[in-house]
């Protein structure tokens, strides 16, 4: 079980901003900054406006986890890690693990070339899907067998970690041990609702399983006051702590 205190990790909570709307996306960038969170931004924000708009919208120092999860031909996915890192600096990158050990270990030895390295995540199952999810795709073992089994290949093939259901943490830290790095979508804080996120837990149930980084996204983006969600969400971590 991962026991480092909260206030010496480095973003322990990246706020998701799904949106286009770049004022808006300004808007919760600050707030997520202001209680000491990273922002991750996705596909939605990245195809919509590009590099340029990502370093942008970001306060001076702010973290970033950026989650396109490439997912293409070994050479292509290294060529985009690069091209990444060099244009946004992020802090984590994500790719689908699903690719293949080749080309998780080019886009490890592509991060590893960068000026700053970002830390390269594995997808295994997303956590909108279940069961009948994956059966429905063609994978006949179960949800839990089928992460493990992705994020002990990732492992063996450089990746610095996973992204993580809340509720894969404890058997994820037994199959790849304590430096592994887990990030864990699908957080909603005490009160909020679920969404579609089929597995989820609250932020200090999260940390105290042994999450590295959680993905905090609606709870703070859908409040009336992104400021104060993200300030109570921080207050709420403290007193887990």
């Amino acid at each position: 079980m991962n026991k480092t205190p909260l206030s010496s990790r480095i973003a322990p909570v990246f706020c998701a901003i799904d949106t286009i709307e770049l004022a808006f996306a300004a808007r919760c960038a600050r707030a997520a900054a202001a209680a000491g969170f990273g922002v991750k931004l996705g596909k939605e924000f990245f195809t919509a406006h590009g590099p340029a708009e990502v370093r942008a919208i970001l306060p001076v120092g702010t973290p970033l986890f950026l989650d396109l999860k490439f997912h293409d031909i070994p050479n292509t996915v290294a060529g985009a890690v690069r091209s990444a890192a060099a244009a946004m600096g992020p802090m984590m990158l994500t790719v689908h693990a699903s690719g293949g050990p080749a080309m998780i270990r080019q886009a490890v030895e592509a991060a590893k070339q960068a000026r700053q390295r970002p830390l390269i995540l594995a997808v295994t199952a997303l956590t909108s899907l279940d069961a009948a999810d994956l059966a429905a795709i063609g994978i006949t073992e179960d949800v839990s067998s089928y992460v493990v089994r992705l994020a002990k290949m990732a492992q063996a093939n450089g990746a610095d970690g996973v992204i993580c259901a809340a509720t894969e943490i404890a058997m994820l830290r037994e199959a790849c041990g304590p430096d592994f790095k887990l990030v864990v979508p699908g957080i909603r804080p005490k009160g909020s609702a679920a969404g579609d996120q089929k597995r989820v837990m609250t932020p200090g149930e999260a940390f105290s399983l042994g999450a590295d980084h959680l993905v905090i996204g609606r709870p703070i983006t859908e409040a009336d006051s992104p400021e104060a969600s993200a300030r109570a969400i921080a207050q709420e971590l403290a007193e887990a702590a």
